[in-house]
């Protein structure tokens, strides 16, 4: 990932917690056939470093993905809040007029190797899991435990896990974090302005520049 230095996330917790919110990835493998690419959603098992931590993922069983990734090097994309920016939000475009649009974004890539899990019990943990990382927060949360006996194990043979060993994890925050101190709060106002995804990155862009 190109990623100048002042935009560069290495903090494991701040990666893993992205990774967390962001949950769906475009898992990319190299194989001799050609490039493979699946979107799916992602359950993070976190260790106390990059090497210890794992990527869980399933897809359904005709995905031909899950067969050429075996052992090949993958990375999966996690894309966050992106944005557009007006150079009207910057105090310097009344300055001296020498400003222009640029695009705010959070991205992770998670760098490492695929292995196929076919074992009943692993998926049955990962799809818990899964399930319980979307559903905790709700009124009435959804359990697999909800659906009739034998079902979940039924539908459960049509895909195969996906699991990566990590062995490097990179982030890009790039939130306008490097302008001077009035651009940066024209660029807080102007994407808190903007939706959900703007909201988010003028949020990160205070935290960022706080104090």
């Amino acid at each position: 990932m190109y990623r100048p230095q002042q935009f560069a996330e290495d903090r494991l917790e701040v990666l893993v917690a992205a990774i967390r919110e962001i949950q769906f990835a475009a898992i990319v493998t190299q194989t001799p056939e050609g490039i493979e690419v699946t979107h799916a959603p992602v359950v993070i098992r976190p260790g106390d470093t990059v090497e210890k931590t794992f990527l869980e993922t399933h897809v359904a069983r005709p995905n031909p993905h899950w067969r050429a990734a075996v052992d090949a090097p993958s990375v999966a994309i996690f894309q966050g809040p992106q944005a557009y920016v007006s150079p009207s939000w910057y105090p310097s475009k009344q300055e001296h007029g020498k400003v222009v649009p640029t695009w705010t974004y959070v991205s992770v890539h998670a760098h490492g190797r695929l292995e196929a899990v076919q074992d009943e019990s692993w998926l049955a943990q990962h799809l818990d899991a899964l399930t319980q990382q979307n559903e905790a927060t709700r009124a009435k949360p959804w359990a697999v435990s909800d659906a009739p006996e034998g079902f979940i194990p039924a539908l459960s043979r049509g895909i195969v896990g996906l699991r990566m060993r990590l062995d490097r994890l990179e982030g890009a925050w790039k939130i306008n974090q490097h302008k001077n101190e009035g651009d940066r709060a024209g660029t807080a106002a102007g994407l808190a302005r903007s939706g959900e995804m703007g909201a988010k990155l003028a949020a990160l862009l205070t935290e960022a520049t706080r104090g």
